[in-house]
């Protein structure tokens, strides 16, 4: 399949027409999507008419936006008006959305075709796209393989040729994480820089809806498309820096690059190690200053971030409890009513979360635990802030393992959260993170990883583009 920018300019020439980009891709969905789960439904009728309807602009020499005729997709926790929303969830499993997201919204004005959404981990907990109840979604480079999560529906409808783009939501790696599993391109913007109105929320403070693409440019092309201010979201920001996709560098001349001492952890893979090391070398020999840091913070990322996301999900969830939202049980009483949705509704992975959330917020134990993990979080923020002082991205893997065996960690926790060890600190810091291919260990794709300041996602994209073109 081609590029994103690849068929908006064929289509700008009038080389080819959105229908019919959008039947190649509704096609292979039909034809190979079986073996591999990435999407719980299809939009044919509603994707071929609104393709039909650019094709009659662009013939008509109207104005379309920057993804006009392009065709994507988009996560299960993304409201889509008149379309089931369900979160991979069976207690939303009747939910049909009465309104667009922000994210829609914008991808509908930038011209985008919808073609359907994909799966992921219920209420987007997970790391291997295993916990949703509809199916299993599985790696394309290896379908015995975990696609990683709880994106991997849409990384995994990249990473097969289905659609150019597709859009998922990263709390603590989500994006990024199944990105370097899948060997694409997943980028995780500056908190603030993509609404979240209209996201089924897992973890609000950390929540952020990104772009996963095959390249570096798609990634750019699409963040165009849906970053910037909204009044429904009041975490949004300004977005005064634009970065076309056109305009991406392809130099690492002179910039700094910290590698963290912290980034090479005991225990894992080797082949992982050694890719990073090959990619942090080549960026050197490309004109990159490599400076060494020390971070000792980071290692109390994840346990940072495994107090405050079970908390916040907790008090997110609470809302699904058969009466205001979600699946009604239809028994006798209110209390069994409460205990029999919920207890029906939910999977295993999110009432461990829940149940961990509402222990951590408890009278006894919020000072203990969630009170020390936010002066933590401040802690790893100032020495981030202190780096990039001395940096102008930080790199290190994406994940310190290939993708695993189906079924592997399901049943082992806490295996599972290690997956994220190497990507839940821009989520508790707000930053910004991309993951770009960077070689295969074990015939499985190896992904690296750059963090950049704040609202610099374009330097962030410029010196991923520049990799990408110093590995190509």
């Amino acid at each position: 399949m081609k590029t994103a920018m690849e068929m908006r300019e064929a289509l700008m020439r009038g080389e080819i027409t959105s229908e019919e980009l959008v039947r190649e891709s509704l096609k292979k969905i039909h034809a190979e999507d079986e073996k591999i789960g990435a999407f719980v439904e299809v939009y044919d009728d509603e994707a071929l008419a609104a393709a039909r309807e650019i094709d009659a602009r662009i013939a008509r020499g109207d104005e379309v936006g920057r993804l006009a005729g392009i065709p994507v997709a988009i996560k299960d926790n993304m409201c889509h008006k008149g379309h089931k929303t369900c979160a991979g969830s069976k207690m939303l499993i009747d939910y049909v959305a009465a309104y667009d997201s922000t994210l829609v919204h914008r991808l509908k004005s930038a011209g985008a075709i919808i073609v359907g959404r994909t799966n992921m981990d219920e209420f987007a907990m997970g790391s291997s796209t295993e916990t949703s109840y509809f199916q299993k979604t599985r790696n394309p480079i290896d379908t015995t393989k975990v696609p990683g999560g709880s994106s991997g529906g849409a990384v995994a409808a990249v990473a097969a040729g289905f659609v150019p783009i597709a859009f998922g939501s990263d709390t603590g790696g989500s994006i990024r994480q199944p990105a370097a599993l899948c060997g694409v391109v997943g980028l995780k913007p500056t908190y603030g820089r993509v609404s979240r109105f209209g996201l089924i929320a897992m973890a609000s403070s950390l929540d952020q809806i990104g772009p996963i693409a095959t390249t570096v440019a798609d990634c750019a092309l699409a963040l165009e498309a849906i970053e910037g201010r909204d009044e429904q979201d009041a975490t949004s920001l300004d977005v005064t820096e634009k970065h076309p996709a056109e305009l991406l560098s392809h130099s690492v001349q002179g910039i700094r690059i910290g590698v963290p001492k912290q980034a090479f952890i005991d225990g894992m893979d080797e082949g992982v190690k050694t890719k990073v090391q090959e990619a942090i070398e080549a960026l050197k020999n490309a004109g990159a200053t490599i400076v060494d840091l020390d971070l000792p913070l980071l290692e109390y990322g994840l346990p940072v971030y495994y107090i405050l996301q079970p908390a916040e999900a907790s008090s997110n969830l609470g809302r699904f409890d058969g009466m205001r939202y979600g699946t009604r049980a239809h028994v006798d009483g209110i209390w069994e009513s409460y205990l029999t949705a919920r207890g029906d509704g939910f999977g295993r992975e999110v009432k461990r979360r829940i149940m961990l959330g509402s222990y951590i917020l408890s009278a006894g134990y919020y000072d203990a635990y969630y009170k020390k993990a936010l002066a933590v979080k401040t802690a790893i923020n100032e020495s981030l802030n202190d780096a990039f002082l001395h940096v102008d991205v930080i790199v290190m893997p994406t994940s310190p393992m290939v993708a695993w065996n189906l079924g592997e960690k399901f049943d082992d926790p806490i295996a599972m959260y290690l997956a994220d060890i190497y990507t839940t600190f821009a989520n508790i810091c707000g930053l910004p993170g991309i993951s770009v291919p960077c070689g295969l260990s074990q015939n499985l794709p190896v992904g690296l990883q750059f963090v950049s300041p704040r609202m610099e996602d374009g330097k962030l994209l410029d010196i991923a583009a520049a990799y990408e073109a110093i590995r190509s």
